[in-house]
């Protein structure tokens, strides 16, 4: 089993200037304190960029690692569905950086916004 069966992460579109996710808030994705853990903003974002960033790697002897990741948790969250959309900001030969947006389904307002810097590597 993988992270995104693990988490329920379903990828909705994938392309090169634009990945969308969403997720079923689960009692799995909880706190203690009955709202959803932070950590699961982070692995929503670098998910969507990873994806996104390694669409725009025509090499098929690299692939793209995540470097760098800035999340902040805006809202919190109870239940619901999470959608998650990352864009580039800047696609580079070695470094690509994406934003990542996520929020409740039907729902304007962000839950969390991320950076996501990733860095092209060769396969050894």
């Amino acid at each position: 089993m993988n992270l995104l069966e693990n988490l329920g992460i379903d990828v909705i579109d994938q392309g090169k200037t634009r990945v969308v996710l969403k997720m079923k808030i689960e009692d799995k994705h909880m706190q203690p304190h009955k709202i959803m853990h932070g950590g699961i903003n982070a692995v929503l974002a670098e998910t969507a960029a990873s994806i996104g960033a390694n669409l725009n790697i025509d090499d098929e002897n690299s692939f793209a690692v995540g470097v760098d990741i800035m999340t902040h948790h805006l809202n919190s969250v109870k239940d619901g569905v999470l959608v998650t959309e990352a864009t580039p900001v800047r696609v580079g030969n070695t470094i690509q950086t994406w934003t990542v947006t996520t929020h409740l389904e039907d729902h304007a307002i962000p839950t969390s916004l991320s950076t996501v810097t990733l860095k092209k590597v060769a396969l050894k």
